[in-house]
């Protein structure tokens, strides 16, 4: 007979779509400042209009690039550790859950987080503005895979 130990699934976490809008905002005003200045040095410098055509493949590309923000995963959590990508600042992006020391809930520059420490003193900050849907759901999420990475406390 068989026996297959079965593990809990794996948490993947997007990127809250507030802050997927924000940066396709900056992306597009960038873009439009682009293509004002190429269309211009075009003109004057009396270039092919192919050129326009890169720029206008350039504007598409980012639009696409702002729709897949909204489907990136800031954070992953499985049984063996977790990953947080796309987060200026975040410290340690990867870690296993042996590693964690604990973790608590507090606010960095007034904005409400989850920080990760690790036994060796670094740390891992989540911004909780970053991670889409709800943030109890989140935390008890973490707490559950704290707590069956190596019987950790909870959040503080």
């Amino acid at each position: 007979m068989l026996c297959a130990v079965i593990g809990r699934v794996p948490s993947d976490y997007r990127l809250h779509p507030a802050l997927a809008a924000r940066l396709l905002g900056v992306g597009l005003l960038l873009n439009a400042v682009l293509v004002v200045v190429g269309t211009v040095l075009i003109a004057v410098l009396h270039l092919s209009t192919a050129y326009i055509t890169v720029l206008v493949a350039l504007v598409v590309a980012v639009v696409l690039g702002g729709f897949a923000l909204g489907r990136t995963v800031v954070v992953h959590l499985d049984d063996q550790g977790y990953r947080v990508r796309f987060v200026r600042g975040a410290g340690v992006r990867a870690a296993r859950w042996v590693e964690v020391e604990d973790a608590v809930s507090t606010e960095v520059g007034g904005s409400p987080c989850v920080v990760l420490r690790l036994q060796d003193g670094r740390t891992t900050v989540i911004p909780m503005e970053a991670v889409a849907g709800d943030r109890s759901e989140f935390v008890r999420d973490l707490q559950e895979h704290l707590e069956r990475g190596h019987g950790i406390r909870r959040l503080s």
